[in-house]
């Protein structure tokens, strides 16, 4: 009989994975570069990432007694975003446009979790998807999936970086893959040179507070007016720095049925968002990653996006939203109007009391 490691390879290629790898349960590579960056500030108001950062630094912070880290991705690439959008379409990340992967990433890994439960009666372990305290690029780069790109993400050079992370943490000591030591980056500097809003101070090094998927995601409240421009159409998230790498240039489609329905599609109206009720944006969204911006962020970023727009027909759009009951909402609707208004020499909305 073949190595429960290799039956194990096989069986999650069966379950749809693309990529599987095991890594060694000792503390993360990157954990000082990690706390480094958050004594930098880089996490903005993501207060989450500072409450639960010494957690991060050992897989045994989630499961005491883990011996094996495997890792697993998923690829979601679905070329629909090729297709030409409607000139005042809102453009929503490639990964947000069918069902919320945290629920098709978990429901796989604890079937895998069951079959490899069977095959080693003494298994425990627990299913991750980006909600637990792991820092997964750190072991899936020791599983052997890839290596850091110029712009954090994780690349494989058959697959690219269109790919889901998600971890098994059991506690059998299973037999560790090679970790991917190289950097296939060379002299490129492709993502660094394209993103929109200069987040990466460096290589490898991004400030989230100027990245587009934390400004219109993870941000609550107003975005800054100096960031507004540098948003342009993106609603929610970007792929800027994805659609540049040559390494996505010839990016195989995802074989998931669950990825290549659009629930969302890769772009949405923003005026028809900004008509929505609280009870309308969960309908609409329901298993979907957009539930994370929650309605008062989506509304907020499309009104940014009307303003970035700049076309007179959203002004009616626009002043109603001026009386959301929403203040993000609100005050980002003003801004766009008045900044239409002004582009057309148009006279200013009065302020909301």
């Amino acid at each position: 009989m073949a190595a429960i490691e290799d039956r194990l390879k096989d069986q999650a290629e069966r379950m749809g994975f693309d990529l599987v790898g095991i890594a060694a349960a000792s503390p993360a590579d990157g954990f000082e570069r990690f706390r480094d960056w958050l004594d930098r500030g880089y996490a903005g108001e993501m207060e989450y990432m500072s409450r639960h950062a010494a957690a991060r630094r050992d897989p045994s912070s989630i499961l005491s007694d883990v011996r094996s880290v495997i890792v697993v991705g998923m690829n979601y690439f679905h070329d629909s975003a090729s297709a030409q959008l409607p000139v005042a379409a809102g453009k929503v990340a490639r990964y947000a446009r069918a069902a919320d992967y945290h629920d098709v990433l978990r429901e796989r890994l604890r079937h895998l979790l069951a079959w490899l439960s069977a095959e080693s009666p003494q298994c425990r372990g627990r299913a991750v998807v980006d909600t637990a305290p792991l820092l997964e690029r750190d072991f899936a780069r020791r599983a052997g999936l890839g290596w850091f790109g110029k712009n954090t993400m994780l690349l494989n050079r058959r697959i690219g970086s269109y790919f889901f992370l998600g971890a098994l943490l059991v506690n059998l000591e299973l037999r560790p893959d090679p970790a991917h030591d190289t950097d296939h980056c060379g002299t490129c500097t492709a993502c660094l040179d394209a993103c929109p809003t200069q987040a990466f101070v460096q290589p490898r090094q991004l400030d989230a507070r100027r990245c587009i998927s934390y400004l219109t995601i993870e941000l609550r409240g107003s975005i800054p007016e100096e960031q507004r421009s540098s948003l342009d159409d993106w609603l929610f998230g970007c792929d800027v720095c994805q659609e540049v790498c040559p390494w996505n240039h010839k990016a195989p489609a995802t074989r998931e049925a669950e990825f290549q329905s659009g629930r969302v599609g890769p772009a949405l109206d923003p005026c028809e968002l900004l008509a929505l009720s609280e009870e309308d944006f969960r309908k609409l969204f329901r298993g979907t990653a957009l539930t994370r911006a929650k309605r008062s962020g989506l509304l907020r970023n499309a009104a940014i996006v009307l303003g970035n727009r700049g076309e007179p027909t959203a002004l009616p759009a626009l002043t109603r939203a001026t009386h959301d009951h929403d203040p993000a909402v609100q005050e980002a609707a003003q801004w766009a109007a008045d900044r239409i208004r002004a582009r057309f020499n148009l006279s200013p909305l009065p302020p909301v009391p």
